[in-house]
């Protein structure tokens, strides 16, 4: 019953995610969907916003290829899959398959979502507990482990507090598990009540049995709220319900209230708390740099990447105030000196990467700079089409710059791979982590494949400006008036 559960809640919650993928993708079966691996990556994708090297076949090599992709880009965020292997998933063993999409489910939807929460419960976050451990960078790997854990179980109570506080508006609706509290429908429809006012009557609820008062609610959440209805009223009225397909659908209900407009008035204190955590920030950067001045680049790195965690983490429950989509004119005075402050801080930290960047040991540096020219070129605007032949002659020119810079790829790529990362003393050079981040970025360099891309829209100016000298060759007759050519052009 549990399994058959959370295969059922996790693949609606998974398809409402897909919702999003261009294209839309919808699984019909979890256990064999997931096989091929671009499930996986598609899903990643979407919550992550970052695009994942794929093999686009569907063979054996190439699905255990986008599995393994899909794996290693979880670990790289510090997830643990315990237990959870290749093999495993392209069998589509059940218990690993639900395994990995708790995993995923958790970090991505409810611990995003329950860390927004962390200022107001006061709950021990990441963030604030990496400040602490991090003051040495060598004692910080070793209680990262622990700290993790700390914060899981944090992000659990915060979702769990959040939901007491919404029913607690309510008199005697009580919720004090992930379980048998859910079972009368009765919080379920209490959150709907405080989230909407007026959707509800509670009153009559209370006389209705917990089916109907389920059905009601998942009802209303849906056409209502526009929250995916991921339960069923039989999933939760029994004596044990899953917890974690209850949670998953829950973390919805929080998801909404996070997008609900707030006052004027609530929207000023969280500028205000957001200014002093930049504040924080500013200080703490600035004392960093002098602290590694003389340290080692192994140490400076490693540093930066303790701080970037932990900034990262933070930052979290300041990105809806800080990532406000109001224009220059509509902000306040406190939102513009925010918005001054967050530049400032990310112009800071580019400046310390940079830096850092440049005093990577030989050859590393200019294999670094070789890869930011790379991508620099990719991340240009296509020249205008409107003018195939300005167009044409931009696209030759880059054509050019780009073809001589992918003549050293290979070479780089092998001087990358064969690094000995370790000096005189047996010591490492480079952080393992700024190496392996180097690899992904020729994959990614390698899957994007631009000289192609910037070839075929170069056949496609040089298609249409042939197409415009064979029609003014052809119209090169008199054809009377003004107004007949004007319409001959425009019809073409």
């Amino acid at each position: 019953q549990r399994e058959f559960t959370q295969k059922k809640t996790f693949t609606s919650w998974i398809n409402s995610v897909l919702a999003k993928h261009t294209p839309p993708y919808v699984v019909s079966d979890l256990y064999t969907d997931i096989q091929q691996g671009h499930l996986l990556l598609d899903l990643l994708e979407v919550l992550s916003g970052q695009h994942l090297p794929r093999e686009k076949g569907f063979n054996t090599f190439q699905c255990r290829s986008n599995i393994e992709n899909a794996l290693t880009f979880l670990k790289s965020r510090s997830l643990k899959l315990i237990n959870i292997h290749v093999a495993d998933i392209i069998e589509g063993k059940p218990s690993i398959v639900l395994g990995l999409i708790w995993t995923i489910i958790f970090h991505f939807h409810i611990e995003q979502l329950a860390r927004t929460l962390a200022c107001t419960y006061s709950q021990p976050s990441l963030g604030s507990s990496a400040v602490d451990s991090s003051a040495k960078a060598s004692r910080s790997a070793k209680k990262s482990a622990k700290i993790k854990e700390r914060w899981k179980m944090s992000a659990t109570k915060a979702l769990l507090l959040w939901a007491k506080e919404q029913c607690s508006l309510h008199g005697s609706v009580s919720v004090t598990d992930f379980k048998s509290s859910w079972r009368s429908g009765l919080a379920f429809l209490a959150i709907i009540q405080t989230l909407r006012p007026g959707l509800v009557d509670l009153e009559k609820a209370k006389a209705r049995s917990n089916k109907e008062n389920l059905k009601e609610a998942f009802r209303i959440a849906e056409l209502e709220l526009n929250i995916p209805r991921l339960l069923e009223p039989e999933d939760v009225d029994i004596v044990n319900p899953d917890e974690k397909s209850i949670m998953t659908y829950v973390a919805q209900f929080l998801q909404y209230s996070k997008n609900l407009p707030e006052s004027e008035e609530d929207m000023q204190e969280k500028v205000r708390e957001a200014l002093g955590w930049l504040a924080a920030q500013e200080k703490k950067l600035a004392k960093l740099l002098v602290e590694t001045e003389n340290e080692t680049y192994y140490q400076k790195y490693k540093e930066m990447m303790s701080f970037m965690e932990t900034f990262n983490q933070e930052k979290t429950p300041f990105l809806p105030v800080l990532s406000s989509k109001r224009g220059e004119a509509e902000l306040s005075e406190g939102q513009q000196q925010m918005r001054e402050e967050w530049d400032k801080v990310i112009s800071q930290i580019n400046e310390w990467k940079a830096k850092l960047d440049q005093m990577l040991p030989s050859p590393l540096d200019s294999i670094e700079a070789w890869l930011q020219e790379v991508e620099r070129l990719q991340a240009e605007d296509l020249p205008d089409l409107q003018d195939p032949f300005k167009a044409m002659s931009v696209f030759r020119e880059i054509i050019v710059v780009f073809k001589g810079l992918m003549d050293c790829f290979d070479s780089h790529l092998d001087t990358l791979q064969s690094f000995r990362n370790e000096d005189e003393k047996n010591m490492p050079l480079v952080l393992p982590e700024k190496l392996e981040e180097m690899k992904r970025r020729f994959s990614n360099i390698r899957s994007t494949n631009p000289s192609t891309f910037l070839e075929y829209h170069y056949g496609l100016c040089s298609a249409i400006a042939n197409e415009v000298k064979l029609k003014l060759n052809i119209w090169d007759v008199k054809y009377g008036a003004k107004e007949s050519v004007e319409s001959l052009l425009q019809n073409w």
